[in-house]
């Protein structure tokens, strides 16, 4: 049996604040883990995280081999391959804490908001398939006193996009909502500051357990 969401959502704070002091635990890399984990795993949180390569979810959290099952996507949005991703772990292994996990500076987001003010500006249609997975989040922004702030659009464009994932999730699946409702699943958005490596957690910390 899986540990709780608040205890797995402690486990990560902790895990964040090592590494952003820059004092990392034991290795759990190590050829022992390795062979602990051939007959299965037992994540105690999924995190649907961004492609970026510097946000990579197991060292900001400073877990080791078997500890978190990842899904990295640019943005991060939220897909049918994602949803069901959660929907994997979730049921097969028991894990009830997921983490969307957005970060500053997400260069999906940027490329969103580029969109919105210079439309027909992305001529790749698999990008564009990313971007208006995020645009419906975020356009509302742009009418706001914010549009004439660059650096703050694009911090509370990233915060609404998680919050929007994080939302998509719990509402966008039956297995998701039933867990939830019925065995402790909890759906939490968060951002990671590449300038301080500090997660913070937005929303949905207080919504289950």
């Amino acid at each position: 049996m899986n540990i709780p969401a608040p205890e797995a959502l402690e486990r990560l704070r902790e895990g964040n604040q090592r590494f952003a002091s820059g004092v990392r635990r034991l290795d759990a890399t190590g050829l022992a883990r390795r062979a602990d984990l051939v007959a299965g795993q037992a994540p105690f949180a999924i995190i649907l995280g961004c492609s970026d390569s510097r946000v990579p979810a197991e060292i900001v959290f400073d877990q080791g081999l078997g500890d978190l099952f990842v899904i990295r996507v640019a943005g991060p949005i939220v897909a049918p391959s994602q949803i069901g991703s959660v929907e994997f772990a979730a049921e097969r292994f028991g894990t009830r804490l997921v983490v969307v996990l957005g970060h500053s500076q997400c260069g999906a987001v940027t490329a969103t908001l580029e969109e919105l003010r210079r439309p027909g500006g992305t001529s790749s249609r698999n990008l564009r398939s990313i971007v208006d997975r995020i645009r419906p989040s975020i356009e509302g922004l742009l009418a706001t006193d914010l549009a004439q702030e660059p650096e703050r659009l694009l911090s509370a464009a990233v915060r609404a996009n998680v919050r929007a994932a994080a939302n998509q999730l719990r509402h966008g699946s039956e297995i998701i909502e039933r867990l939830s409702e019925e065995d402790g699943l909890l759906v939490v958005g968060a951002e990671y500051s590449l300038e301080s490596g500090i997660v913070n957690v937005l929303e949905g910390a207080a919504a289950g357990g």
